[in-house]
């Protein structure tokens, strides 16, 4: 129970309280799991982190802080965002969550203590016109003034870097959801410039698609995307894995998941393994528990190649999550967040130089290798080694599919896709792929 000198959150999962999270004045946060949740027969922990502890034990220190903050968006510019929308107390973790947090990414819900969620069982939506949807993403980037109009009082909270929101899909519209209904769909803006360098990923929507793509068709899965325009607003519709309809149709589910920094109780400010994070031997290691491990390792090895001849240099800890089971039980969840830096590569101002792409998870031998160009086939059959995969069937397997994967995608094109991001993409996903053998 809180008191005056800590503030607390109630975690729930489809209408049931699983815990109690604390701030105190310090800052130091606890959770403790809810004598209910433990002995329901689907309990499962929050975090492969934060396992299930006998009534009363209390977990406390960085791993609970650490969940918690990976439930938010990595922006600083997006927190400070968010905190003037919602007149949150600050852009720490506990004070946005306390005004964004009945809609986070996998099944959690906060709310005030005492506060149950409402609208459970049934589907409450608020249906949008597309004049309204296309409002709806303006609205995305802009910091507001107080007393600013806006459409209802919509607070859901998606981590990440980029700019997005999310909607319902139900009966044949978009809607924006209400009381317990959570979203179906992620919509992403365009990314425009990026980084120091001005990097111009204004067509990261199509990279993104086109990358999905192709990953789909070196039989990874990974979520489903599409492309929609709501008058001048272009946006990338992405299927959202953590929700699912009831067996009777009547209202949504959250699926409970986390990403692998949550999983390994690390700060998203070091979800690269550059900057201490987790790399491709500590996830592999991870999935040897997973209930399918050997497809779930094979597909994580697979994907790092592919991300690899790719230039996907993304692929940090955060893109990668699995779905929490009852009694412990986890799997590795699709894909998502896959963008080629294919597009922006050259010699120019404003461009990536070949030779700098690096990946986000190094290739592991005798030394850690980031540079993509630098990778060669000996490196990545010396780290499946390590891992306990076949790596030389692996690398195989992609070589040996890039064609048909190049040929089928282009099949799939429209007609107005740019050319200046399938062009270089797939031809360097082929130019890559004879350097695997």
């Amino acid at each position: 129970m809180a008191t005056s000198s800590t503030n607390a959150l109630a975690v729930w999962i489809n209408g049931e309280q699983v815990g109690l999270w604390e701030e105190r004045r310090s800052g130091a946060q606890t959770l403790t799991y809810a004598a209910d949740w433990l002995v329901a027969p689907h309990a499962r922990p929050l975090s492969l982190s934060l396992p299930l502890l006998p009534e009363g034990g209390v977990h406390r220190g960085t791993a609970v802080a650490f969940f918690f903050e990976n439930l938010l968006p990595d922006s600083t510019d997006i927190r400070r965002r968010l905190r003037q929308r919602t007149g949150a107390r600050s852009t720490a973790a506990f004070d946005l969550l306390a005004e964004i947090g009945r809609d986070c990414v996998g099944a959690v819900q906060l709310l005030p203590v005492g506060r149950q969620p409402e609208g459970l069982g049934q589907i409450d939506a608020e249906p949008l016109t597309d004049a309204e949807v296309a409002q709806v993403l303006r609205d995305v980037p802009v910091t507001r003034t107080p007393g600013a109009a806006e459409l209802g009082d919509f607070r859901i909270s998606i981590a990440g870097a980029q700019e997005k929101t999310a909607l319902l899909w139900h009966e044949d519209r978009w809607c924006l959801p209400r009381n317990s209904t959570p979203t179906t769909h992620i919509f992403k803006l365009p990314l425009g410039k990026v980084g120091n360098m001005q990097a111009d990923f204004s067509t990261s929507i199509e990279n993104e698609w086109l990358c999905s793509r192709i990953v789909e068709a070196f039989d990874i899965p990974v979520a489903r995307t599409r492309i929609a325009t709501f008058e001048e607003q272009k946006a990338l519709i992405v299927e959202r894995f953590d929700r699912r309809r009831s067996e009777r149709g009547d209202w949504w589910l959250r699926l409970p998941q986390e990403d692998m920094c949550q999983a390994l109780g690390v700060h998203p400010d070091h979800r690269y393994e550059v900057d201490g994070g987790p790399g491709v031997r500590d996830i592999m290691e991870l999935l040897r528990r997973s209930e399918q491990a050997g497809r779930d390792r094979n597909v994580f090895f697979k994907a790092q190649i592919v991300f690899w001849a790719l230039a996907a240099t993304d692929g940090h800890a955060k893109n990668f999550s699995i779905f929490l089971g009852a009694d412990g039980v986890y799997r590795l969840t699709p894909l998502y967040d896959v963008l080629s830096a294919y597009p922006i590569m050259g010699s120019g101002p404003n461009q990536l130089d070949p030779y700098d792409a690096k990946l986000a998870m190094a290739v592991v031998s005798r030394n850690r290798h980031y540079r993509i160009r630098s990778v060669v086939p000996r490196q990545w059959e010396a780290m499946a080694r390590y891992c306990g995969v076949d790596g030389e069937q692996l690398l195989a397997e992609v070589a040996e599919q890039t064609q048909r994967v190049i040929e089928r995608v282009s099949s799939e094109l429209p007609h107005d896709f740019p050319d200046a991001v399938a062009t270089p993409i797939l031809e360097g996903l082929s130019r890559a792929s004879t350097r695997l053998i």
